[in-house]
């Protein structure tokens, strides 16, 4: 995994030397994605140089090193990733008429240059199979590359600055350059507090854009900065490959559909596990997905292999008691550690920094955590993401296909006041308590409100938008003359979501998740968690092949009485008993409830707006102090949108000591 950075300045008058020296200077930013080596390369007659930081995976040897040249000379390219089919293409293009290619070593970085060589860009880019962000120079048309993977697994930022385009793994490399002059975004803001994060296309600042998912940008000598010569174009479609599915859906028994989905995650775990020539283990949460990863990557091995999981202090949100049991059967080496508020505290002063736009997924501790303790073993770890948004893991998705047919038919103002009555905490915990074990909610107080969310729904699409929105009313607590398109449902029915129907309701969650959440979300928390750690990630449940499949799949061998990923439970109980594995989900969640009004009550109070803050006024001062008044009063519901406020306020903080970059002249107190 590495770091990549570089910028194209139009009539460049920048000798070489001050261009390798700004592009080192951009790559050093990224120091931790890429500790192992680092170069540069500049062409003064276009304006463009590239910087690369490296972390050793594939190919240890200086045959590695990045900017590398294709064989033709054609090419030079910037990477950041892993291509785990990159032999099976180097088969096809020494098999293939003409002179076959030679290569130099054996990193898949070679392989992809000689397939821009053979095939051009576009056309390779659908031929790879792996995580990767790429940024290609075509030194015969003059033309720059910008490219991601099929599902956004690793980043890639860009932004015009006058003459000059800037672009890079984290937009903390945009600040060594000169002519980087960030300002706040007010829509990204709006949508940051209605999700929790900052969603892709948009970043925290004004025209810095992500790079979309399955997509390429082309930027030739001609280009006019901004415009829609610069629109990234698709090569990948998440929608198209569920439509393929829902026409052509796998036929086999249901016995059959379990030997397949065994075989195609045996084949991603093992493809992850030799893609390397660095130590590998496993990210061991104790939950399903992780569970079934572990398990296939312990049938191939001849040795244990190496898991790690977090533990918590408070037991209703401890999983690492049920990690270790299934550690035990199946005899991997396995390595804990607890998080307690203090080290939370400890976390909590790197994150903003980390992440570089605010960001409130609180998991984000604890994946920072079980990330360093990872790297102090191996350099790559194998993660259970992607099984809930493809096979139908998330309650939304299990609601919307038991729950909601029956509240549907149920009168709206009938459920608005039924919501009133859940909505009460007092009552929650005395009904919480006189159930029987086994039919209590793991964090209940905390999905209480989603809960009341669903009762209040009017349609599929309300009750998406209701579910996956930490602070649907956010816009309250900003200040802004008009309206905030991102903080409204209207805006948010574009892209992402304009697929959500009464007849596919969990079907258009599932597509709605995979292309928002988890890539604006989970995604982003494990890649900047791990790459803090120098740890390269992998997701056997994002391989192509998987995906296909599982888009393939008929929804009852997803989602079964009641409960999810059926299927993948039909694959893990064949090699964990169902003792070890039967609970409720609980999600990879901290105490912060109890922490925000405890141990970390000081933090959070320092962190309030007030009239001294150096938010430019975005934040309304009354509006957020009420809003932890709330919180303190008893109002659990409230934790997200209060954890939503402080993250946004130490990003500030942290902005400001890197100079804090100017807000909007129209947003004010």
């Amino acid at each position: 995994m590495c770091g990549i950075a570089g910028y194209l300045e139009r009539n460049n008058t920048r000798p070489a030397g001050e261009m390798h020296g700004l592009a080192a200077a951009m790559a050093d930013r990224l120091a931790h994605r890429g500790p192992d080596d680092h170069g540069t390369w500049a062409e003064p007659e276009s304006g463009l140089a590239l910087g690369h930081r490296r972390l050793a995976i594939l190919d240890l040897s200086p045959a590695g090193h990045q900017p590398m040249r294709s064989a033709s000379g054609r090419f030079v390219m910037v990477f950041n990733g892993e291509v785990y089919n990159h032999l099976a293409l180097r088969d096809t293009l020494q098999s293939g008429s003409g002179q076959p290619p030679e290569f130099r070593g054996h990193s898949d970085t070679e392989t992809i240059l000689a397939a821009f060589d053979h095939w051009g860009v576009e056309a390779s880019l659908p031929r790879l199979e792996g995580m990767f962000a790429i940024a290609a120079w075509d030194c015969r048309e003059r033309v720059l590359w910008l490219a991601r993977d099929r599902m956004g697994k690793k980043p890639l930022y860009y932004g015009w600055f006058g003459r000059t385009l800037l672009f890079a793994s984290e937009l903390k490399a945009f600040r060594a350059h000169p002519e980087f002059h960030p300002e706040i975004d007010p829509d990204a803001v709006a949508a940051y507090f209605r999700f929790g994060c900052v969603p892709a296309p948009l970043s925290i600042y004004r025209g810095v854009r992500k790079l979309p998912a399955a997509s390429w940008l082309r930027i030739t000598s001609r280009t006019p900065p901004g415009g829609d010569a610069c629109l990234p174009q698709p090569y990948w479609s998440m929608e198209a490959t569920v439509r393929a599915g829902l026409a052509a859906p796998f036929s086999g028994s249901e016995q059959e559909a379990v030997d397949e989905l065994d075989h195609r995650l045996r084949n991603a775990v093992r493809q992850r596990i030799v893609a390397s020539d660095v130590p590998v283990g496993l990210f061991l949460s104790g939950g399903v997905d992780s569970a079934t990863v572990s398990a296939l990557a312990q049938a191939q091995s001849s040795i244990p292999i190496r898991t790690f999981s977090v533990g918590m202090t408070s037991a209703e949100y401890d999983e690492s008691s049920f990690a270790e049991g299934i550690a035990r059967h199946l005899g991997t080496h396995h390595t804990s550690c607890v998080l307690t508020a203090s080290e939370a505290m400890a976390a909590l002063q790197e994150i903003p920094s980390i992440y570089d736009e605010p960001f409130a997924d609180s998991s984000a501790i604890p994946t920072l955590l079980v990330s360093r303790l990872a790297r102090r073993q191996v350099t790559v770890a194998l993660s259970g993401d992607g099984g809930d948004e493809i096979f139908g893991g998330y309650n939304r998705h299990i609601l919307a296909t038991t729950v909601w047919p029956l509240l549907r038919s149920i009168p709206l103002p009938l459920r608005r006041r039924a919501a009133g009555v859940l909505g009460n905490p007092a009552l929650l915990r005395g009904v919480q308590a006189l159930l029987p074990p086994r039919l209590r909610l793991a964090n209940l107080p905390d999905k209480a409100h989603k809960i009341v969310r669903a009762l209040e729904a009017s349609g599929p699409l309300d009750l998406y938008l209701r579910l996956i929105s930490d602070w649907p009313q956010a816009s309250s607590t900003l200040n802004s003359p008009q309206p905030l398109p991102w903080s409204s449902e209207a805006a948010l029915d574009g892209p992402k979501l304009n697929w959500l129907s009464d007849e596919l309701p969990a079907t258009s969650m599932m597509l709605a998740d995979a292309r928002g959440y988890m890539h604006d979300d989970i995604l982003v928390k494990v890649d900047r968690a791990s790459m803090a750690a120098s740890l390269e990630v992998r997701n056997p449940f994002l391989d192509a092949q998987v995906i296909d499949f599982a888009c393939a799949l008929p929804l009852r061998w997803k989602i079964r009485d009641g409960v999810g990923k059926w299927i993948v439970r039909q694959v893990m109980d064949r090699y964990i008993p169902r003792s070890l594995t039967a609970r409720p989900k609980m999600g990879f969640a901290i105490p912060l409830t109890s922490w925000l009004r405890g141990p970390l009550r000081d933090w959070a109070e320092a962190l309030l707006p007030t009239e001294d803050s150096c938010d430019g006024g975005l934040i309304h001062r009354q509006a957020s102090r009420q809003l932890w008044s709330g919180f303190l009063g008893g109002r659990d519901a409230l934790t997200g949108p209060v954890w939503s406020l402080l993250m946004f306020q130490a990003w500030l903080e942290a902005e400001r000591s890197a100079s804090i970059p100017a807000v909007p002249s129209h947003i004010h107190s």
